[in-house]
């Protein structure tokens, strides 16, 4: 159920970020929002931690800033591998929708948890 509700709010994130930063994401439809939502957490899970394992140096050296850009590129691949029903134009529309997405995920994953606890 949990899992159903935080992917269900991802979608409606990435509507928001498409209706706040229209000239740099565009999402077609609820549903194109929800495959989206799928790619990006299925990349999160697959490719970010081998590209964090792999750039640790670059890493270090930015203090953590360059993780700015690998969120960015997840952002940017999903829309690449979607096509139409999702599309980032640019990176640094990536950046921006990606920096919009990771605070709308941090505040779906305080609203979930806090719905969640065990009592």
């Amino acid at each position: 159920m949990k899992l159903l509700l935080k992917w269900l709010l991802s979608a409606a994130a990435l509507l928001f970020v498409a209706y706040v930063y229209s000239s740099g994401v565009e999402v077609r439809s609820f549903t194109s929002a929800l495959i989206a939502a799928a790619v990006i957490g299925l990349l999160n899970i697959i490719v970010r931690p081998v590209l964090v394992l792999l750039t640790l140096p670059v890493t270090v050296i930015t203090l953590g800033l360059f993780l700015f850009v690998i969120n960015a590129l997840m952002f940017w691949a999903a829309g690449s591998l979607l096509g139409s029903g999702f599309q980032v134009h640019g990176f640094t529309a990536a950046l921006i929708g990606s920096l919009i997405y990771s605070v709308l995920g941090m505040l779906i994953e305080a609203a979930i948890g806090g719905l969640f606890l065990k009592k």
